[in-house]
Parts: structure tokens; C-alpha cells; sequence
């Protein structure tokens, strides 16, 4: 019975050589096409920066005023914007507005390049099962990847700085925008869709005003969690160089600053739950207009 002790493996040379190829051959792509790589990703390094600047440099007033109306327009709830309001006032007031406003400015970037890229292949998944036996296997290795893994390839292409951690949280907050666009897509009313048809609507005009409308509170919860899982990616995107609310965290790990990772993680725990509440009422209310419309 002493071979069921031993699970047989590659000899540690193949082992070592089949790990030196691999890095090697990746070290190599990485000199002959990273400037070209990096090239491609600077647009979006400066609308990153854009973005990061107006946020930074607007007066607080405007920025309260502006979230505000947007919480106000989104769920219909005072409740809801009095607690948005206070709580980015209260971050003001222990001096973590600014990372806070860069942790914004990052997480709308990576929320945006996460619909731009997740709906139109949530879209393409709904329309073809077999394209779906492809794609999720892929997304259930994204999903269940340690985080800390997509730092290297990225870091390894691109260094140290803005781009690489937007790419790295964009990777990690990918997969439920895919997967909540085909779900709610493929939840449309055949009926409905039998009904488009009858009326001579072209696949076009059938997905823009009938199934993206009816499928909206389920894409819309796909927004949430895509925002959910980009801010539980920006300590670990704080390790190389994004700015904002995860460095100070990161620099109280180092430290043992005990208060200041407490208070910069509660603020981080904040913004959370604003785009939560926000993004979560906004959805019931295009829930119950999809069944005033049903109705």
C-alpha cells in the first residue's frame, strides 16, 4: 500500500523547466510588446486622471450637491440621500476626502469599462448557447481567482501605477456584469419577444426597446455587484500604486496604525454602502415600472 502514500508527479527538473519556460516566454512577450501594450492603455490613463481631477478640484458644496441629486433621482428616497450626504460629510470632516474622491474617480472608470465591455458580451451570450458554454467557464476562473494573482501579469506589462490596478479591478469586477446581462435577457417574456416580432421589429429593434428595457433591474443588479467587488479590490490595488482610500489602509498594515486603517476602512465600508442603496433603489423603481408596464 506505500504507493497510495505518493501521488506521482513531474521529477523536479521537468517541474523546474516547464516553470522557467513558462516565465520565460512571458518575460519575452512582455519586452517585445509592453511599450505597445502600454501605448494602447494610455487614452485610458488620462481619462483616469480627468476624471480623478475633476473630482478632486471640485468644491465639496458642488460634489455633495451633485450626489445628492443623483441619489435623489435614482431611489426617490430622502432617507437615502440625507444618509449619502452625511456620510461623505463625515468622511470630510476626518480628512480622507480627497482619497475618498480618487476611490470614486476609479471605481466610476473601472463600473464604466466594466458595462461598456460585460453588456455586449452578456448580450452576444444570450443569443447563443453554445457562445454561453464558453464564456462561463472562463468567468467561473475569474470569479474564483485570488485576487492578488491578476496583479502580476498586469504589473509584470504595464509596472507600477494607475493603469495596471484599473485593469486588475476591471478583471475582478467583470464576470457578474456578463453573467446579470445574459440572465436578464434570456428572462424576457418569449411573448413579448413573439409580440416584437409579430409587429416586424428587427433583432436590433427587438433588443433596444424591448429585451435591454425588461431586462434593466436584473442589469442594473449586475451594476451593483460589478461596484461591490471594484471596491473590495481597492486595498489589494493599493499595493501597486492606486491611489485613494487603500493606500492609507495598506500603510496601516505596515505600521500598525491602528485608527487609521479603522477610519479608512470604515469610510471605504461607506462608499459601499452609498452606491449599494443608491443602485439597489434605483433598480426596485425600474422593477416596478417594468410591472406597471406589464400590468
Amino acid at each position: 500500500m506505500e504507493w497510495l502514500s505518493k501521488f506521482p508527479n513531474l521529477s523536479d527538473d521537468t517541474l523546474r523547466v516547464v516553470k522557467q519556460t513558462i516565465d520565460e516566454s512571458f518575460r519575452a512577450f512582455t519586452r517585445a510588446y509592453g511599450e505597445g501594450i502600454e501605448a494602447f492603455f494610455n487614452p485610458l490613463k488620462q481619462f483616469l486622471i480627468a476624471s480623478e481631477q475633476v473630482m478632486i478640484s471640485t468644491p465639496w458644496p458642488l460634489v455633495l450637491l451633485a450626489v445628492g441629486l443623483i441619489a435623489w433621482f435614482a431611489s426617490r428616497n430622502w432617507k437615502i440621500v440625507a444618509g449619502t450626504i452625511a456620510t461623505l460629510l463625515i468622511i470630510g470632516l476626518f480628512d480622507m476626502w480627497d482619497d475618498t474622491m480618487r476611490t470614486i474617480s476609479m471605481i466610476f472608470v473601472c463600473t464604466l469599462l466594466s458595462i461598456l465591455i460585460g453588456v455586449p458580451i452578456g448580450i452576444a451570450m444570450s443569443r447563443s448557447n453554445r457562445l454561453q458554454s464558453i464564456i462561463n467557464p472562463v468567468l467561473d476562473v475569474m470569479q474564483t481567482m485570488p485576487s492578488f494573482v491578476y496583479l502580476i501579469p498586469v504589473v509584470m506589462l504595464l509596472g507600477i501605477g494607475k493603469v495596471p490596478g484599473l485593469i486588475a479591478v476591471v478583471i475582478y469586477a467583470l464576470p457578474p456584469m456578463i453573467r446579470l446581462t445574459n440572465l436578464g435577457i434570456r428572462l424576457v417574456d418569449h411573448e413579448v419577444i413573439e409580440a416584437a416580432d409579430a409587429f416586424g421589429s428587427s433583432p436590433w429593434q427587438r433588443l433596444k426597446n424591448v429585451q435591454i428595457p425588461l431586462a434593466l433591474p436584473t442589469i442594473m443588479a449586475g451594476i451593483n455587484q460589478t461596484i461591490m467587488m471594484a471596491l473590495s479590490m481597492v486595498v489589494i490595488a493599493s499595493m501597486i500604486g492606486v491611489a485613494g482610500l487603500g493606500q492609507p489602509v495598506l500603510r496601516a498594515i505596515n505600521n500598525q496604525y491602528f485608527a487609521l486603517g479603522v477610519f479608512n476602512g470604515l469610510a471605504i465600508v461607506g462608499i459601499a454602502i452609498i452606491f449599494d442603496r443608491v443602485s439597489q433603489a434605483f433598480g426596485r423603481r425600474l422593477q416596478k415600472h417594468r410591472e406597471v408596464v406589464h400590468g
